[in-house]
């Protein structure tokens, strides 16, 4: 878990660390809310994903979830709706410096999911002078160096992307490959279980791929059996909660303790 120490945006030492194959523990934030955001940042987690794919987030949303995060330890990441250039530039703005981008199946996604991130020449990043990323301009150097400091995790959550997941964990500037359990298991028929051998099998071999071109393994498991088991698979990336679902279960384990 990380030091006391808040996490630096610029340089990024999330993606240093992450680069260096360090244990990353984090938890899902999906609630919204930057109150809850800010309290999940209390606890200590090495990252927290701010989705925006399953949560009715969006960059006026995230902004203050940010703002709430400023003193954390925390490292803040977002996943997008979609893999979606103008949708990323806009986070990028906002002042969010690793993305995890999801249903990735093919290098060529892999590649323009880069690409977003980038400014020219490396990729196709639209440029603004004065955003919150840069400190409204405040910020020394920045365009000098700010495309060696994103990190991008790429989800594989299908059968092309298994399929494809060497290419895909090959790709210049894949600094990650992240397992999604629960699409994969609906991909390969049998939605709801994860667990099954089948799909077992598929995170196996995504897994193989990344160790195999030296990337970083990452992986959703709320269940601490799961994420114990995947970590000794090795996975260093690990998401093992959500604030909703943290707060949905105490507030029914709270109730079931009154009830007769």
């Amino acid at each position: 878990m990380s030091s006391s120490t808040p996490y630096q945006a610029f340089p990024n030492s999330f993606k240093r660390d992450l680069l260096a194959g360090k244990r990353l523990i984090g938890c899902w934030a999906s609630l919204s809310s930057a109150i809850s955001t800010e309290v999940l940042g209390l606890a200590g987690f090495d990252w927290l994903l701010l989705d925006g794919e399953h949560s009715p987030n969006d960059v006026i949303s995230f902004i203050p979830q940010l703002m709430a995060l400023k003193d954390s330890v925390s490292a803040p990441i977002v996943r997008p709706a979609s893999n979606n250039a103008v949708e990323i530039k806009r986070l990028l703005d906002a002042g969010f410096y690793n993305f995890l981008v999801p249903f990735i199946e093919t290098t060529e996604q892999a590649s323009a999911a880069v690409a977003a991130t980038r400014y020219p020449p490396q990729g196709v990043r639209g440029v603004s002078v004065s955003q919150r990323n840069n400190r409204y301009g405040t910020l020394p150097d920045y365009f000098k160096g700010i495309n060696e400091q994103i990190c991008v995790l790429v989800q594989i959550e299908s059968r092309l992307g298994v399929a494809a997941a060497s290419q895909i964990a090959a790709v210049p500037g894949v600094d990650c490959v992240f397992v999604g359990p629960s699409d994969l298991a609906a991909a390969y028929g049998h939605l709801g279980n994860p667990g099954h051998p089948e799909v077992q099998w598929a995170i196996a071999e995504v897994f193989a791929a990344g160790q195999a071109a030296g990337k970083p393994l990452g992986i959703l498991a709320p269940a601490e059996a799961d994420a114990r088991r995947y970590l000794a698979m090795g996975a260093s990336f690990v998401g093992v909660g959500s604030d909703l679902g943290l707060f949905r279960n105490a507030s029914q384990a709270l109730c079931d303790r009154y009830r007769d």
